[in-house]
């Protein structure tokens, strides 16, 4: 499921910015099956945060580097 950093740069802008909006959807609904207790690998949920983190960091290093 989560993804290298070397495999997230190969993403164009368009298709990083779609991929953080699909995992922010996942992690919302992982989230609301938590709280309902019929999420059994509760370790997603930090994995989803991350990989998150790591798209949102090489989509600003992307557009920094297209303005410059």
């Amino acid at each position: 499921m989560a993804q290298k950093s070397k495999d997230i740069r190969e993403y164009t802008v368009n298709e990083l910015e779609k991929k953080i909006r699909d995992t922010s959807e996942e992690l919302l609904g992982s989230r609301l099956k938590k709280k309902t207790g019929q999420l059994e690998k509760s370790h997603l949920l930090r994995e989803l945060r991350r990989e998150i983190a790591r798209m949102k960091t090489i989509l600003a290093q992307k557009k920094q580097a297209q303005q410059a």
